[in-house]
C-alpha cells in the first residue's frame, strides 16, 4: 500500500451523508442554539443611551430609586428645564431671555431683575453671554419651591443647589440666576452654560434632569424650613383626594399599577387608607379607574395625561379669574373659553384685546386673553413671543387658526420651477406671469428664504432656488411645524378701544366692516352687547354727519363716505404732528416715492400709520408691523394700491419688506 493509504484510518458503523435532509436540518438547529446562546448573553444589556458618557447617572437613579416613605414630609419643589440649542440664531435668542428675565416688577419692591451668580450679588450678563459664543448648548431652569414665600432671600438657596449640582456632576458650572417674586410662587431662573471645567459639552443625564435635581432641591428647602408635621401631610392630602388634577396620591397609585395590574387602598396607616380609597373613589367617579372587585381597582392608561391636563386648565382658569377681575370684569364659568394645545382654536376669533402674558417662560410661549364678540373670555396660546406685535390693551383684533398646509404660493413656486428646469427665480417668475408684481414676487421669494433657514430647500450662487420634486411636501411640512409654533394669527383691527369708534372721524373697523356687508356674529352679552352698541352709535352719527343713510334695520354709505373719513383723519393728524414737529405735512398719492427717516408708529381710530420725516416735511403712510424693527432708520418705497414695499437703509441695497 502507498503512504497515502496507510494513513487510511476507516471508521465503524453505518456510512451516513453529510448533504442530505437530516444533516441540514441538524446544522440549522446547531446554529440557531448558537445564536440563541449569543442573544441569550446580550440579553441583559442595554442599548447605548448615553448614560456612561452623560454627568449625573448615578446620582440621579440613586434619588430616583429612593423609597418614598417621608416623601409626603419634603418639602416639595418645582424644577421645569429646558435644554436650548445656541446654533444659529440660539445665541440671540439667549440674550433675549436674558433681557426678559431681567425685565422691570420682578423684585419684591418692583424693580427690575437683579443677575447674580456663585461668588457675586451683581453679575454682567453680557459677559456671561460672552464667555457662552462657540457654546453648543445651553441649560435653563425655574425653581420654585412650595413654600418659597418662607424664604426673605433666594439666592442662598439657589447656590446651595447648584454647589450640590457640581457635585453630583463631578464638575465647576458656569452659571447666573434671578429670582422672581411678581407671581404667587416666588421662584428663580438659572441659565447654565453646555461646558464643564474641561471646555467640554456638559451632558447631564436623564435621571438626574428627571429626579435628581428635584430631590436635591426639596431636600434642601426641606432642611431650611423643617419637615411638614403629619397634620400638615394629613391636610394637604385630605385635600387632594377630591383635586380635579395629578397629585401625590396619583403618582403613588401609578408607581403602584407599574408593579401589579390593580391598585388597592389597603394601608397600614388607617389615615392613609381612608385618603386612597377616598381617592380611588373620586378617580373612579371622573372614568379614570374601575373597580374589578371589591378594593381592587384598575386605573385608566389615560390618567396620568387626563389629570395633568385638568390641571393646566384649572390654572388657566383661575389665571384669567385674576386678570378679568383686575380690570373690574367678570365672566361666567361656562364663558370662558380655552384655546391650547389641547384643545386649539378652530374658528376666527373677533374680540377684544385683555391681556398678554407668558404661559411657558422656559420655552417663551405667550397667551393673550380676549373678549370674544360672542360675550365669552378667550384663553388663547400665541406660540412664541416675536409672533404677535405689541397690542394697546383694549384694541380690537381677529385672531385665525394657522393652517398647516400648502398654499397658493407654494404651488405657484412649483408651477414656475417645472417651466424652468427645476429652479425659481424673479425673472423665471415674471416669464411664467408677466402681470406678477415686484411685490408679488418678493412675497414668494421671502416664503423660499423662510423654507431655506429650515433647511428646506437651497440657493444657488446665483441667487437662483433649486425646487425638489418633493417641494409641495416640503412646504407642507414647513406650514406644519410654523403652525405648531405660531398656533394663530393676530390681525389688528383696530388700535383704539370700541367706545371711542362710535363718533370717531375715521375710517374705522366698524366702517369697514359694515362697508363689506358681512355679518359679525354678535351676541347681546358681555363685549358683544358693547359692540353693537357702539354699531347703533356709530350708524346715527354717520347719518346725522350725512355720510350715510338709514336702510332697513342698518344703513347705506353714501358715495365717498370712508374716503371723506380716511382723509379727516389723516388731516388731523397732520395738524396735530405738524404743530409737535415744526415740519410741513406732504401728502402722497399712488406712484410717488416715499423716503425719510421712519420716526415712529401713530395708533389713530382709523388705524396704524409710519411716520417718516425728511430735514423740513414729513408724511403719514400706512403702518406694517414688520416696520416695527427698523424704526429709526432710513426708508423708502413707491406707494402703490396693494401698500409700500420698503427698502431700508440709504442704499438700494438694503433690505426690501412688502
Amino acid at each position: 500500500m502507498s503512504g497515502d493509504e496507510e494513513d487510511f484510518e476507516p471508521r465503524l458503523g453505518k456510512m451516513r451523508s453529510t448533504r442530505g435532509k437530516k444533516a441540514r436540518k441538524y446544522l440549522g438547529r446547531l446554529l440557531a442554539a448558537g445564536v440563541a446562546a449569543a442573544g441569550a448573553a446580550r440579553a441583559g444589556r442595554k442599548g447605548f443611551d448615553g448614560s456612561r458618557i452623560s454627568r449625573g447617572s448615578a446620582a440621579g437613579r440613586l434619588l430616583a430609586s429612593r423609597g418614598s416613605s417621608d416623601r409626603f414630609a419634603a418639602r416639595r419643589v418645582v424644577v421645569k428645564t429646558r435644554l436650548v440649542r445656541l446654533g444659529g440664531k440660539g445665541l440671540d435668542a439667549a440674550r433675549a431671555h436674558l433681557k426678559y428675565i431681567q425685565r422691570d416688577g420682578v423684585t419684591r419692591d418692583g424693580a427690575p431683575g437683579q443677575l447674580y451668580g456663585p461668588q457675586n450679588d451683581a453679575v454682567d450678563g453680557k459677559d456671561f453671554l460672552g464667555s457662552a459664543v462657540g457654546d453648543r448648548h445651553q441649560f435653563r431652569f425655574i425653581v420654585s419651591a412650595e413654600e418659597g414665600d418662607l424664604y426673605a432671600d433666594l439666592k442662598p438657596f439657589v447656590r446651595r443647589l447648584m454647589a450640590q449640582m457640581e457635585e453630583d456632576l463631578g464638575t465647576r458650572l458656569d452659571w447666573v440666576a434671578v429670582d422672581h417674586f411678581n407671581t404667587g410662587h416666588p421662584h428663580s431662573h438659572i441659565m447654565l452654560r453646555g461646558r464643564d471645567d474641561r471646555g467640554k459639552d456638559l451632558i447631564i443625564a436623564r435621571d438626574y434632569i428627571a429626579h435628581g435635581l428635584r430631590t436635591r432641591a426639596s431636600e434642601i428647602a426641606t432642611l431650611d424650613l423643617g419637615p411638614k408635621t403629619r397634620l400638615e401631610v394629613e391636610t394637604r392630602m385630605r385635600r387632594d383626594v377630591d383635586a380635579a388634577r395629578l397629585t401625590d396620591i396619583d403618582r403613588d397609585l401609578l408607581r403602584e399599577a407599574e408593579r401589579q395590574p390593580l391598585v388597592m387602598a389597603i394601608d397600614r396607616d388607617p389615615v392613609s387608607q381612608s385618603i386612597r380609597a377616598g381617592r380611588l373613589q373620586k378617580l373612579g367617579t371622573m372614568g379614570l379607574a374601575d373597580e374589578i372587585a371589591p378594593g381592587q381597582w384598575r386605573l385608566a392608561k389615560d390618567l396620568r395625561e387626563t389629570l395633568t391636563g385638568l390641571g393646566e386648565r384649572g390654572d388657566i382658569i383661575r389665571m384669567m379669574q385674576r386678570e378679568l377681575t383686575a380690570r373690574s370684569r367678570t365672566a361666567a364659568p361656562g364663558d370662558r373659553v380655552v384655546h391650547d394645545g389641547r384643545s386649539p382654536l378652530t374658528e376666527p376669533l373677533v374680540g377684544r384685546f385683555v391681556a398678554r402674558a407668558l404661559d411657558d417662560e422656559l420655552a417663551d410661549r405667550h397667551y393673550l386673553i380676549v373678549d370674544g364678540i360672542d360675550g365669552a373670555s378667550h384663553y388663547v396660546a400665541i406660540g412664541k413671543g416675536d409672533a404677535v406685535e405689541t397690542l394697546p390693551e383694549g384694541a380690537i383684533v381677529r385672531i385665525v387658526p394657522a393652517v398647516g398646509a400648502t398654499g397658493e404660493a407654494d404651488r405657484t413656486i412649483v408651477a414656475v420651477a417645472a417651466a424652468n428646469d427645476g429652479r425659481y427665480d424673479a425673472a423665471a417668475h415674471r416669464r411664467f406671469d408677466s402681470r406678477a408684481s415686484p411685490a408679488f414676487i418678493e412675497a414668494h421669494i421671502r416664503r423660499l428664504e423662510a423654507m431655506r433657514r429650515q433647511g428646506l430647500t437651497d440657493r444657488t450662487a446665483d441667487g437662483s432656488w433649486t425646487i425638489a420634486a418633493d417641494h409641495a411636501e416640503r412646504a407642507r411640512a414647513h406650514a406644519t411645524a410654523s403652525a405648531r409654533e405660531r398656533p394663530v394669527t393676530v390681525e389688528l383691527l383696530s388700535p383704539v378701544p370700541v367706545e371711542r369708534l362710535a363718533r370717531a372721524e375715521a375710517r374705522t373697523w366698524l366702517d369697514r366692516e359694515a362697508a363689506s356687508g358681512g355679518t359679525l356674529p354678535v351676541r347681546d352679552k358681555g363685549f358683544g352687547r358693547e359692540v353693537r352698541t357702539a354699531i347703533a352709535l356709530r350708524q346715527q352719527w354717520l347719518i346725522d354727519e350725512e355720510l350715510a343713510d338709514a336702510a332697513g334695520e342698518g344703513i347705506s354709505y353714501r358715495r365717498g363716505a370712508l374716503a371723506v373719513l380716511q382723509r379727516r383723519e389723516l388731516l388731523r393728524l397732520a395738524r396735530s404732528l405738524s404743530a409737535e414737529l415744526g415740519k410741513a405735512f406732504v401728502e402722497t398719492s399712488e406712484g410717488e416715492r416715499v423716503e425719510g427717516r421712519l420716526a415712529r408708529r401713530i395708533d389713530a381710530a382709523g388705524g396704524r400709520y409710519a411716520l417718516v420725516e425728511k430735514a423740513k416735511q414729513f408724511t403719514l403712510v400706512p403702518w406694517k408691523p414688520v416696520l416695527d424693527r427698523h424704526v429709526g432708520k432710513d426708508v423708502g418705497g413707491v406707494v402703490r394700491e396693494s401698500g409700500i414695499s420698503w427698502t431700508i437703509g440709504r442704499g438700494r441695497g438694503g433690505p426690501t419688506i412688502s
